[in-house]
This record gives C-alpha cells, sequence and structure tokens, in this order.
C-alpha cells in the first residue's frame, strides 16, 4: 500500500490544468469521498495495526498535498482569468479605424512649441471684430485698398463690423489691455475675400508674433526668425530679408528661407531661384504703439506673420489649398504617422 501512496503522490504532485472546470474534476478525481484519496483511506482500515501508524502518516500527507495542489491550480486560473479583459458584446465585429491630426494644428502645434521655447504665450481673440482692432489702431489709412470690399467681408447691417483679415487684431488688443513688456503668439482663422482656387481661399490660418520691451532691436528679430526657421525647416536651413511694406510695421521686410526641396539649388517649387518666401516681419510702428497706449519713446518692439497654410506647404508639399478644407478622408489618412 505504500508503493500505491508514493505513486499517487507523484502523480499529485505533477497535475496541470487549463481552465476551472477541469480543477473541479480533479477535486472530485482524487479528493472527493469517493476519489482515489478516499479509496486508499478505506483500505487503510484492513491493515494490520502495526502499520497503521506509519501508512496513516503517508496518507495524510497525501491528502494535504492533494488538497494544497487543488488550491494552487483554483488560485492560479482564477487571478489569470480576472487579468483577462471583458469582452464587449457592443462593440462592432471589425476594428474601428483611429482619426489623425489634420496637418494644418499639426504644423500649427509645432510652431507654438518653437516659440514657447522663446518665452512667448498663446493669445486668442474673437473673429468678427471691429474696424478699430483690425485696421484703424494698426496704421491703416482711410482710404486704404484693404478697407474695400474686394478684400473683406463686412457684416450686413453692423456698421464698422467685419471678419478680421488677420490676427493682428489680437496683437492690438492685448497692447491696449496689457504693460509690456508683451511676448505673445496669435493664431487664428482670418478671412478675406478673395476667389477660391488651388493658391487662394476666402479663408486660411495665421500665426503671429508680438514681443514689446525696452530696447528691442531688429537684430532681435533677426535671431528670432534665424531660429524659428532652422527649428521648423532644418539646421541648414539658410534665411534672407528684403525690405517691403506694411502699416503697423517700420522698417518692414518680407523673410525668405533656402528652399528646403532642392536645398536652395533651384526647382520649380523655388522657381529656381533657391528661396521661398514664407512670412512678413518688421518693428511695430511707433503710431501703432501710441493708438495702443503704449510710450513709443520707453518701448520699442518687433512683430511678425506667417499663414500656416503656407508652411504647412513647404513641410508637406501640398498643392492645393483647397485639399485643407475638404475633409477628404484619403488626403487626412495620409498624416496617420505624422503626430
Amino acid at each position: 500500500m505504500q508503493e500505491k501512496i508514493k505513486a499517487l503522490l507523484e502523480e499529485i504532485e505533477s497535475l496541470k490544468s487549463q481552465s476551472l472546470q477541469e480543477v473541479e474534476e480533479l477535486r472530485i478525481k482524487y479528493i472527493s469521498k469517493k476519489g482515489l484519496v478516499g479509496q486508499l483511506f478505506e483500505e487503510f482500515r484492513s491493515l494490520p495495526n502495526e502499520d497503521k501508524r506509519k501508512v496513516g502518516a503517508l496518507l495524510n500527507q497525501l491528502k494535504d498535498v492533494a488538497q494544497e495542489r487543488i488550491n494552487h491550480l483554483r488560485e492560479t486560473l482564477s487571478q489569470e482569468s480576472k487579468r483577462t479583459p471583458e469582452i464587449d458584446w457592443s462593440r462592432t465585429a471589425y476594428p474601428a479605424p483611429l482619426g489623425t491630426r489634420h496637418p494644418l494644428t499639426l504644423v500649427q502645434e509645432q510652431i507654438c512649441s518653437i516659440f514657447a521655447r522663446l518665452g512667448f504665450s498663446i493669445a486668442e481673440g474673437p473673429e468678427i471684430e471691429d474696424d478699430w482692432h483690425v485696421f484703424s489702431s494698426l496704421n491703416f489709412a482711410e482710404d486704404h485698398p484693404a478697407r474695400d470690399m474686394q478684400d473683406t467681408f463686412f457684416v450686413a447691417n453692423a456698421p464698422g463690423t467685419l471678419l478680421r483679415t488677420h490676427t493682428s487684431s489680437v496683437q492690438s488688443r492685448v497692447m491696449s489691455q496689457s504693460e509690456p513688456p508683451i511676448r505673445i503668439i496669435c493664431p487664428g482663422r482670418v478671412y478675406r475675400n478673395e476667389a477660391i482656387s488651388y493658391r487662394a481661399h476666402c479663408f486660411f490660418h495665421q500665426m503671429e508674433a508680438l514681443y514689446i520691451d525696452q530696447n528691442v532691436s531688429f537684430a532681435d528679430l533677426k535671431q528670432v526668425l534665424l531660429y524659428f526657421a532652422q527649428e521648423m525647416f532644418g539646421p541648414k536651413t539658410r534665411i534672407r530679408l528684403r525690405p517691403s511694406y506694411f502699416p503697423f510695421t517700420e522698417p518692414s521686410a518680407e523673410m525668405d528661407i533656402s528652399c528646403n526641396i532642392c536645398s536652395g539649388k533651384g526647382c520649380n517649387f523655388c522657381k529656381h531661384t533657391g528661396w521661398v518666401e514664407i512670412l512678413g516681419c518688421g518693428m511695430v510702428d511707433p503710431n501703432v504703439l501710441e493708438s495702443c497706449g503704449i510710450d513709443s519713446h520707453k518701448y520699442s518692439g518687433y512683430a511678425l506673420g506667417m499663414g500656416i497654410e503656407r508652411i504647412t506647404n513647404l513641410k508637406y508639399r501640398v498643392k492645393d489649398l483647397r485639399l485643407f478644407s475638404e475633409n477628404d478622408q484619403r488626403f487626412l489618412d495620409q498624416f496617420e504617422s505624422a503626430h
């Protein structure tokens, strides 16, 4: 009988199970009243008295080992079942595709991140504006062409109310309500009365920056422009500034970058010049500072502005501006790996 006990002990110690149902079957087979261990206890009664002490100790050990093994198998499978996620039977049988961020959003966030590292904070304002914030406070003459219906959407039956043509209106609001130093970026949507084509749209997005403090110079502006261009388009990017005119800055300039497609060698995109225009900039005109309640003798500053669509075109080589607003899933899916 001792041999039977030893053989059964080895068998029980090697027990394995794949489910709780199998564990229950093993329990019934080995340690139930009619199980194999129970049968050995029945045989134990007919043993001579001199053998019962030794065999009884072995039987009790067998019973304890069997009970511990069954409990261990049950606990292990119970913990594994808790880790297994429950099936949501309400879900579709097909995997739902995840959406992607819009390319304009990707570029806007990258621009904001670059300027945030320079200490700029984000400022926002209304898209439906008044004439003073959009034009008058920014040194636009009364007969400036931008005030004409050909360029600006005016709100009917609301004199002096219009859809902002640039996010510079946010700058005038901040300057009127804040004391220098001022260091802000102004992202947002703007509107202009233009024919829709692959090169232009009646609404688009801008990102403008403004810095006002004591002793701000054009050299500060140039350094910021170089830093932005190299962070956005790569460390080998070069810039050049060309004299220009804007009502709200003096002196004013337009900035070109070396073409990131041909590395400045010349291609169809840059019209074989090696340069691509990306933004306008300049020192804030003293008249603008004074109209917003800032002492132009004490403070100076610079401003710059760019079209986000323009930067996105350069970064992702999108040739048709209409794609940004048509919500074509085939176009948007191309940016799945960009975020």
